[in-house]
């Protein structure tokens, strides 16, 4: 499902600030070398990611999902110095992929990354995050939600990935559909979660930008 016409995402791509080498050639390789490379936030969202981290200016950065490193280093781009990313990738194979990218893009002392289930390492973690960006199995983003939500200061926002599920939000649930009932069981939770304010943003696959409001 395209929220819009190839033509208008082409004028888009063509008045938004291009990749650097380094995303350009990530972006390339993935969508060659890697499986799943949907999977790849690409460019106008990692620019969105870039500017929304402008915009909050996090000291501490939660991703659940690291993929190939894309959005990682699009958001450590948006990063002040002295500022971190802790980014957490369950598939072990990517990981020398992932490390060579960070270290090509000179994110090396913003981004530390962590291999393993995210259900374990995020317990370990002692850090409270300005942000988290969630991109993990689909199936269990409302486990990822409630892992994070202690760890994200008041005021501090969360944002996931992929919540309008290529437009199956608005189809009939098929019965062994996982993936999209794991998307909707998530925004209808957060939807009616009245500690935080929420909205949709119609970017590439859907982007929910909630923000943890104050008690």
């Amino acid at each position: 499902m395209n929220l819009i016409s190839e033509k208008l995402e082409k004028y888009i791509e063509s008045h938004t600030q291009p990749e650097n080498e380094v995303l350009k050639e990530l972006n390339r390789f993935t969508k060659l070398k890697v499986l799943n490379s949907r999977m790849l936030s690409g460019h106008i969202q990692g620019q969105v990611l870039k500017m929304l981290c402008y915009m909050i200016k996090p000291q501490f950065v939660l991703e659940i999902g690291t993929y190939t490193g894309y959005s990682a280093i699009c958001m450590a781009e948006g990063l002040e110095n002295n500022c971190e990313i802790h980014t957490i990738e369950i598939d072990d194979e990517l990981e020398s992929i992932i490390q060579k990218y960070i270290k090509l893009s000179n994110n090396e002392d913003k981004i530390k990354c962590f291999i393993g289930d995210a259900k374990t390492i995020v317990k370990n973690l002692n850090y409270t995050y300005d942000l988290a960006f969630i991109d993990g199995d689909k199936r269990e983003y409302l486990d990822y939600y409630h892992l994070v939500f202690d760890k994200i200061k008041p005021g501090g926002f969360i944002i996931a990935d992929n919540v309008l599920w290529n437009g199956k939000v608005i189809e009939e649930l098929q019965p062994n559909d996982l993936y999209t009932k794991g998307i909707l069981d998530f925004n209808s939770f957060v939807m009616n979660d009245n500690r935080v304010e929420n909205v949709i943003f119609p970017i590439r696959d859907g982007l929910m930008v909630l923000r943890k409001k104050f008690k």
